[in-house]
């Protein structure tokens, strides 16, 4: 089997969240067998700044689900929404 990649909108609860340390949370959440292949950030409004990380899962793992769920238990994260996916 491959790998899929997906890239996550993690939302943060509010512009003052230091987006620095929700990405080292967010490394640290991740499920066995996943791998975090860089982060975006992407400005939203208000100075609200989401990031999205391009997660690598394999595809025998069922997706993104899995990570999802570790991140939506994160602190100081609103909402997760998966925005692209591929195989690789």
């Amino acid at each position: 089997m491959g790998k899929v990649a997906a890239a996550i909108k993690v939302m943060p609860e509010d512009p003052e969240v230091d987006l620095d340390g929700l990405q080292e949370r967010l490394e640290q959440a991740l499920p066995e067998g996943a791998k975090i292949n860089g982060f975006d950030r992407d400005d939203v409004a208000f100075g609200l700044v989401a990031l999205i990380p391009t997660v690598v899962v394999p595809d025998e793992a069922g997706g993104t689900e899995a990570v999802e769920e570790a991140f939506s238990e994160v602190a100081d994260v609103e909402s997760v929404s998966v925005e692209d996916v591929g195989r690789l």
